[in-house]
Formats: structure tokens, C-alpha cells, sequence
């Protein structure tokens, strides 16, 4: 019979963690549980919840560094770090309306906040970072140190709470991605920065896609700051709610300005006088721009109500990002935007035996880049690889690291590779 472990401090954790390795008993390790639907569905024999994990341990605001419970909602730490006029730069997106879209359950208003977005522990373990990564870089780049439990059941600790701290094997980095198959954290120490004064969106509309990456590359290669990237298909566009977006009817490319008022309105006008060479332009201010890219980072569209489309998410080199687009959107109820200045692909193609992933590999593989299935039936996810089937050196360097910290197979089996 299955059984739920609740661990409520990190000692408790490492006798669950013992015990499951003794027995060879496999786990599936929860926080809140909002990305249960990402990834391969785990193969356990018991699962282990986190809740208890949670709350803020450390802030100091004037050494921007805040340590936290892996369990402790992104919510609480956004609603701190605002009181500070503070921020998480890497843009932690909120996917629970995406998923959930696909299932018929309620999507979420995009210009508000979901109570249920998440935990600090989940989107460090996924490595997951919104529109802003093209300036302040992933989620792994703001992960200073981390406490956590291997699958041998030892207690571990590494990093620390600057970054000149950190010596030896930057293990933080290795975490941050590994889906909770190396190891559990039981607290972790991350970077924060200051929030910008202002925030302004430059919109280019018309016009297709080699057309808006030509738009995203000329901003992206200014001498601007630009924070954030983006182009939307028309029919994507059309669906907004950001009226200004929508009532044109046309694709449109956005780039965000952010920073000291003064500096954000100049470097907007100069954008739009360069931009409008391509096409009619148009600015966001405030709430509206907010709103726009918070449509963009939770991938709002593809959450409309009974959108069941499967979605891959595809990493290329920016310039290659349009091509991709064009190359496999635009037909059969495929349809597709771009984020991170072209490099960020999201794919939403008709429900199918095989999500379409030969000609995504096909394409992806031209490019130089990789695919994740992002949203999918738990059967189908079982069935396609969701990661980017890896080389065979790749593929025994992953297993060895995946032996070293988890020799028993006992954390999240199947999460990423059906081997382990």
C-alpha cells in the first residue's frame, strides 16, 4: 500500500530517505504539487510531501540575500521582497493555469497572481525562469547554496549566502534543473536584486515571423537594457488582454525597457523611432506592460479554456527561433510565439500519438538546440521522451552523477529518463 511521508524537519527527511534506500522503496518527493504535470509521470512506490518545509529563515534586504524553506510559496517571497522594493530577477513563471487549461479546470486571471503558483523549491529544482533571463540570466545563476538530503539518506550542505562564498564543486548549479532526482533540499539561500522604477513595452505590429526576429534582434543588439523579448502570431495577439495588443489584429513584436523613469522614456522613444522602420509601433505603460508579460512568462496563451493542444517548449539559438516558428506553426491548429529575444520557443500543436515529435526533433535538431514536451497527457509523456533524448556520452555522465548522489534510484524514478 502506498503511503504519504511528512517530514517536518530535515532529520525526519533523512530517516524516509534511509529507510526507502534500504528497502529500495522509490519516492516521489512533493512540495505544493503544481508541477506534478511537467515531466515524465514518476514511477513510486511512496511519495513524500514538503509542506513543513517552508518559510522565509533569512532576508537582508542591503546584502540582497534571502534563505527559505524548499516548501515556501513563491507568493510569500514575491510579497516580502515587494515591501523592500526588491525582486526575484529571474522571473519565476506561474504554469498552473497552462496545465491545468488542458484538463478543463479553470486557467486564472493573467494579470493576477495564483495563490497556488508554486513553491521556491519547485521552480529551482525545474530551473525555471520567465521573460527576463535574456537580461538577469536562469534561475541556477540566482542559487547561491542549498541544505538538502541525498538519496543515500545523508545530510549535506553546499554553497553559500554570498557568491564568493562558494568553493569547491558549485553543486547549486547541478540542483537546479535535476527535477528532485539527485537529491531533496531541505532549505535554500538565493540572490535577489532591486525591482525597477518603471517598466515600458515598445510593440512593433505586422508582419511575420522572420520579421519580428529581426525586430527582436535589432532591440537585443541595442544599446537599450532590454530586459524582455517577445512575438506573438497574430491569432495569439488577438487573444490578449491587454486591449492595445489585441484591437490591432496583427502579430506584434514587444520589447521591455525597465529602470529610472527619466532613462525608461528615453530609451522607449529611441526604440520606437528605430523600430518604426519595420512597421506602426505602440507603447505599454505600467500595469499594462506588467500584465503583457505575465501573459507571456505563465504562457497565457495557451491557457484559454479547453485549449487541450499539446505543447512543446523549445530552446534554439535566437536567430534560429523564427525559422523554427515557421516551420512548424501556422497550419492543422499549430501555433506558436516567441520569447527570450527568439530563443524561447512555445509550440502548441493538435493532439496526436505522438505529439508531432519527429518533425520538432527534425527541426531542433537543424537549429542546434531542445525540446520538452511540456504539456501532456500523463500517458503520452510516459510514451514520447519529454527531454531531449541525450548523446551516448551525455547519457552515461547523467547516469554516473545520478549514481553518485542517488545510488538506490529511490527520488522521483522516471521523472526525467525512463532508466532513472
Amino acid at each position: 500500500m502506498s503511503e504519504t511521508f511528512r517530514p517536518e524537519n530535515a532529520e525526519q527527511l533523512r530517516d524516509v530517505l534511509a529507510w526507502a534506500a534500504s528497502e529500495s522503496k522509490r519516492l516521489e518527493i512533493v512540495g505544493s504539487g503544481s508541477k506534478r504535470a511537467l515531466g515524465r509521470p514518476v514511477m513510486a512506490d511512496h511519495s513524500v510531501e514538503l509542506g513543513a518545509l517552508a518559510g522565509i529563515s533569512l532576508y537582508e534586504p542591503d546584502e540582497l540575500v534571502l534563505s527559505a524553506g524548499p516548501s515556501t510559496p513563491l507568493t510569500e517571497i514575491e510579497t516580502v521582497l515587494a515591501e523592500k522594493k526588491q525582486q526575484l530577477e529571474f522571473e519565476p513563471p506561474d504554469y498552473g493555469p497552462v496545465l491545468a487549461a488542458a484538463s478543463g479546470a479553470a486557467g486564472g486571471a493573467p494579470d493576477k497572481p495564483n495563490p497556488q503558483s508554486g513553491t521556491l523549491g519547485g521552480v529551482l529544482a525545474c530551473n525555471l525562469s520567465g521573460p527576463r533571463r535574456v537580461k538577469g540570466g536562469a534561475a541556477r545563476d540566482h542559487f547561491l547554496g542549498f541544505t538538502a538530503v541525498s538519496g543515500h539518506g545523508t545530510i549535506f550542505k553546499s554553497g553559500g549566502r554570498v557568491v564568493k562564498n562558494v568553493t569547491g564543486y558549485d553543486l547549486s548549479k547541478l540542483m537546479a534543473g535535476s527535477w528532485g532526482t539527485l537529491a531533496v533540499t531541505t532549505g535554500v539561500t538565493i540572490k535577489v536584486l532591486p525591482a525597477p522604477e518603471k517598466r515600458r513595452t515598445v510593440l512593433l505590429f505586422g508582419g511575420d515571423p522572420a520579421l519580428g526576429g529581426r525586430a527582436l534582434s535589432m532591440a537585443m543588439n541595442s544599446p537599450y537594457d532590454v530586459s524582455a523579448a517577445a512575438w506573438l502570431s497574430a491569432s495569439l495577439a488577438a487573444q490578449s488582454p491587454v486591449d492595445l495588443v489585441s484591437a490591432q489584429k496583427a502579430s506584434v513584436a514587444a520589447v521591455r525597457i525597465e529602470g529610472f523613469g527619466p532613462s525608461v522614456a528615453y530609451r522607449c522613444k529611441v526604440l520606437r523611432e528605430q523600430l518604426g522602420a519595420l512597421g506602426p509601433t505602440e507603447e505599454l505603460h505600467s500595469a499594462n506592460s506588467i500584465r503583457f508579460w505575465r501573459e507571456i512568462r505563465d504562457v497565457m496563451p495557451f491557457a484559454g479554456p479547453g485549449d487541450d493542444r499539446l505543447i512543446w517548449r523549445i530552446s534554439v539559438p535566437p536567430a534560429a527561433g523564427p525559422g523554427i516558428v515557421t516551420a512548424l506553426a501556422g497550419e492543422d491548429g499549430a501555433d506558436a510565439f516567441l520569447d527570450w529575444g527568439g530563443g524561447l520557443v512555445w509550440l502548441a500543436v493538435p493532439p496526436g500519438a505522438d505529439a508531432r515529435e519527429e518533425p520538432v526533433r527534425a527541426a531542433v535538431g537543424r537549429a542546434g538546440g531542445h525540446a520538452t514536451l511540456f504539456r501532456a497527457p500523463a500517458e503520452l509523456r510516459g510514451r514520447v521522451p519529454v527531454f531531449q533524448p541525450q548523446e551516448a556520452a551525455k547519457a552515461a555522465l547523467t547516469a554516473r552523477i545520478k549514481a553518485a548522489f542517488d545510488p538506490a534510484g529511490i527520488l522521483n524514478p522516471g521523472r526525467m529518463y525512463a532508466e532513472f
